[in-house]
């Protein structure tokens, strides 16, 4: 008679499902303090499980489905499922030991429901909603894990989120165009007269540079009040932070004249760790 597998270790479960999906976010990791560290990669960890919903589907309503088990996970309404999926047993731990509010991690969730279909992003107001209940969202929660609470962790919660999901709207286009999805809201696809179909064709031209170099100021203006504001944080909340420096590093590299958007750019994992180690050495971050 077989016996069963043994469960997983949670802890590094979760690790590897963010190192491997993640990779910037779990460096940044590697700069806090080991019950912190546990924790972080818990809510990194949900956020990968969310956002690769979208490519383990082919249709919306499994999606769907699998959305809803987070949220019903996150309400009470599963038990036994729940214990056995690691990362729902960290991200409960993580909740219970830091005290982290549920109705965010449920309305990062629903937000990405977003992502299941193919529906154009409206307006720039839209996006920033979005941007908002999912990359703010996380740098929020990921704040309240590494230290106190405050107005300036709020707000730079928010600029902070703004501004590397924008970053991350123009690095996914070619990706996104792929799908026949699109982040770029149209109404900024009009404002420059830019076609749609032209950018699911893959069709390098002059109003889509417009576009993106529309979106790369408006990211570079939330950079900005992101670094006026961490020097009013607790230093022990500023690690939470640290994946900024390597959306900052991506938006130098996406902005390159001549770049053709249509092609992927990533970071490599040691330039990654160099950046933010870098950065966790930095004035902004020590002083």
């Amino acid at each position: 008679m077989s016996r069963a597998a043994p469960p997983p270790d949670s802890v590094a479960f979760c690790a590897d499902l963010v190192r491997s999906h993640d990779f910037p976010r779990y460096a940044a990791t590697l700069f806090a303090p080991a019950a912190e560290r546990r924790a972080l990669l818990a809510l990194y960890a949900f956020n990968v499980e969310i956002v690769r919903v979208r490519d383990q589907v082919s249709q919306p309503l499994p999606g769907e489905i699998r959305l809803q088990w987070w949220t019903d996970m996150l309400s009470g309404h599963v038990h036994g499922s729940a214990e056995g999926n690691p990362v729902a047993a960290e991200l409960l731990r993580a909740i219970r030991d830091f005290d982290l509010p549920v109705e965010p991690l449920s309305l990062l969730a629903d937000e990405h429901q977003f992502d299941l279909y193919n529906d154009p992003m409206p307006t720039m107001a839209a996006l920033e909603g979005y941007l908002a209940a999912t990359s703010s969202a996380l740098f929020d929660l990921a704040a309240r894990i590494m230290g106190p609470r405050s107005e300036a962790v709020e707000h730079l919660a928010r600029h902070a989120g703004l501004a590397q999901g924008l970053v991350q709207v123009i690095a996914n286009l070619p990706r996104d165009a792929a799908h026949r999805q699109l982040f770029l809201p149209q109404q900024v696809l009009e404002r420059h007269n830019c076609s749609m179909q032209d950018v699911f064709a893959g069709k390098e031209t002059p109003s889509l540079h417009a576009v993106l170099e529309q979106l790369a100021a408006e990211a570079r203006q939330h950079m900005t009040a992101s670094s006026s504001l961490l020097a009013q944080v607790a230093p022990s909340v500023r690690p939470a932070f640290l994946p900024l420096s390597q959306a900052q590093a991506d938006l130098k590299r996406l902005s390159r004249p001549g770049r053709n958007p249509f092609t992927l750019q990533p970071s490599s994992r040691l330039r990654t760790l160099w950046t933010l180690w870098r950065a966790s050495r930095s004035r902004e971050f020590t002083k």
